[in-house]
């Protein structure tokens, strides 16, 4: 059932013909009548679900959501990953509805702040999103709704490590512009299947893998999960393929993972974690592929992305998308000369209408001339190619020197017996912080040797001044090393007398 409603007035489109509207599902749904018998959404074991089904169930879900929530109001939505979920998503989008997409991971307390924090009209979890389906069974389809490209299509909430989540509102104009920039940048093409394994509840699965697909009419792969197994059973009808690096690691860490997976590939993708060089050097020579990695968040949808044709370089996430345009600051908003580093700053019609609710916030975020803070610390080459070097947050200021965790982490991972580092910056009584390496390793870390070995490449100032060795580090549902949950387990760590 619809677990709550917000009061109001019952509020229905008419049955009448639109006038021209900025709405993205208009976008996303312009090639479905080309072909309606076509596969759209292909669940391991289970029958496939066309276009023609797609379409008509999000617009019978649309009229029937019309009944409980006018235009502009949000749609709370908590379930697991389905077709009946992607067709909702659509419902909400024709119906002129907030999608408030939620981690499937979030407890009942959590979801009390967002549903503080969002208002919304409806919340829908598994159980009511079968109900909703039946509902619509007694619905025509809803007209789409006529909306203005800047109206708000989603909010999605920011992950919150230092503080509250905030919703970000991403509008219809914002999801169209991102959208018809990567099915262009990356070259879709005619018979393009599209491997998805990724969550509905974040701007990778949702927004890009998704959009780019429906806007090519693409047969999607639509896997609930991500496993080794099921991607390797998936992969020799796929030609593209979306995912974050964690994918890729436990692919290549397979041995059944053969060419007989990979010759007629097309496309691998990744995002939403830094890749590393060692991941993409290791998969270029397994498979004869090279990894394009891009680059965006949830304020920004898509900001930049490395080359269909042409070089990508390991390190590097790309060139700004068309219409995009970013820049290089200092502290103070000065634009810095390629090759330093400073704050990715970006503006476009990607960039978010804001946080929900947070107007304050909204302002500090971003430069009178419009560009969006990103948070991110990087720097542009001559060529205007982007490398990032973390985030802002992580910057590590040790005896005065700027420190970036990210160069010290290339340089460990490189080094045998080391799978992988995070690289944080810890209170110390001497120098204000230090840095201590938190690598994943079987082997007893010997902290003199490792820095013997990493000396000829990072200078002194550099090195860790405490190795610790963990079977894993903490990473988010989108495979993002989680350092606010290091640096909270080992603040103390100097303090107490551990190292010098």
């Amino acid at each position: 059932m619809i677990l709550s409603e917000q009061p109001g007035p019952v509020f229905v489109l008419q049955s009448r013909a639109m006038p021209e509207s900025d709405n993205v599902f208009l976008t996303l749904s312009a090639s479905f009548a080309d072909h309606p018998e076509r596969c759209c959404l292909r669940c391991p074991g289970a029958a496939d679900w066309s276009y023609a089904q797609i379409d008509t169930l999000s617009g019978r879900m649309a009229s029937a959501l019309l009944q409980r929530a006018r235009p502009g109001d949000r749609v709370l939505v908590q379930t697991q990953k389905s077709p009946e979920g992607v067709a909702l998503y659509l419902a909400c989008l024709r119906a002129g509805l907030v999608l408030v997409p939620l981690n499937t991971a979030y407890t009942d307390a959590e979801l009390a702040y967002f549903r503080e924090d969002a208002q919304p009209a409806l919340e829908v979890n598994d159980a009511a999103l079968q109900q909703l389906c039946l509902e619509a069974c007694h619905y025509d389809c809803a007209e789409t709704a006529q909306v203005s490209g800047d109206a708000v299509a989603a909010i999605l909430y920011t992950s919150g490590t230092t503080g509250k989540p905030k919703g970000a509102m991403l509008s219809h104009g914002n999801l169209a512009s991102n959208a018809v920039s990567l099915h262009t940048l990356w070259r879709f093409e005619k018979g393009d299947v599209l491997l998805h394994a990724l969550p509905i509840f974040h701007v990778h699965g949702l927004f890009v893998a998704l959009n780019t697909a429906f806007i090519n009419g693409s047969t999607i792969l639509f896997l609930p999960a991500f496993s080794v197994e099921a991607v390797l059973q998936a992969l020799p009808e796929a030609s593209v393929m979306m995912g974050v690096p964690t994918f890729y690691t436990r692919l290549l860490a397979s041995d059944a993972f053969s060419a007989s997976h990979y010759a007629h590939m097309r496309l691998f993708i990744s995002g939403s974690a830094p890749l590393t060089e060692q991941t993409f050097t290791s998969f270029e020579r397994r498979t004869g592929h090279r990894i394009l990695e891009r680059y965006g968040m949830s304020e920004t949808g898509m900001i930049s992305s490395n080359p269909v044709t042409g070089d990508r370089l390991p390190g590097s996430v790309g060139f700004a998308l068309p219409d995009v345009q970013i820049r290089i600051s200092d502290q103070e908003g000065a634009t810095l000369p390629p090759g330093e580093i400073g704050l990715v700053e970006v503006t476009g019609p990607n960039v978010f209408q804001g946080y929900w609710r947070k107007p304050d916030k909204t302002r500090a975020e971003f430069r009178q001339d419009g560009f969006f803070i990103t948070g991110d610390l990087g720097y542009l080459g001559d060529d205007g190619r982007l490398t990032l070097v973390g985030r802002e947050k992580d910057l590590i200021i040790s005896g005065g020197l700027n420190i970036y965790p990210k160069e010290v982490e290339q340089c460990l991972d490189t080094l045998p017996g080391i799978e992988e580092s995070a690289v944080i910056g810890v209170p110390h009584s001497d120098f204000g912080e230090a840095i201590i390496a938190v690598c994943v390793s079987d082997d007893v870390l010997d902290q003199n040797a490792l820095n013997d070995a990493i000396a000829s490449r990072l200078a002194r100032f550099k090195h860790p001044r405490a190795y610790i060795q963990q079977d894993a580090l903490p990473r988010n549902t989108m495979g993002k090393v989680q350092k606010s949950a290091l640096r909270e387990r080992y603040r103390d760590w100097f303090l107490d007398g551990n190292a010098v």
